[in-house]
């Protein structure tokens, strides 16, 4: 991970990520959101929103997705009740 002048985070990838997935540390804090994918198809990088005030102590460290996001996982319609 790298954190550029603009405020977000570079990490760079060993598995392709889709936007909006969630990066966490190994013990499942919310790091980051991924926001787009960039550099060379072969060997991307994601650039991500920080979720953390205290980013830096994670610059340089491993870090992990999380596979499903609430953003991704289908809604549940509850269907009308009646009583």
């Amino acid at each position: 991970m790298h954190l550029a002048s603009s405020g977000r985070v570079i990490i760079r990838l060993t598995k392709h990520l889709r936007d909006n997935q969630i990066v966490v540390d190994n013990s499942g804090v919310k790091i980051a959101k991924v926001s787009e994918m960039i550099g060379p198809v072969d060997a991307p990088y994601a650039s991500a929103v920080p979720l953390t005030n205290n980013i830096k102590k994670y610059i340089g460290k491993k870090v992990f997705i999380v596979e499903e996001t609430p953003v991704m996982r289908p809604k549940r319609f509850k269907g009308n009740r009646r009583r």
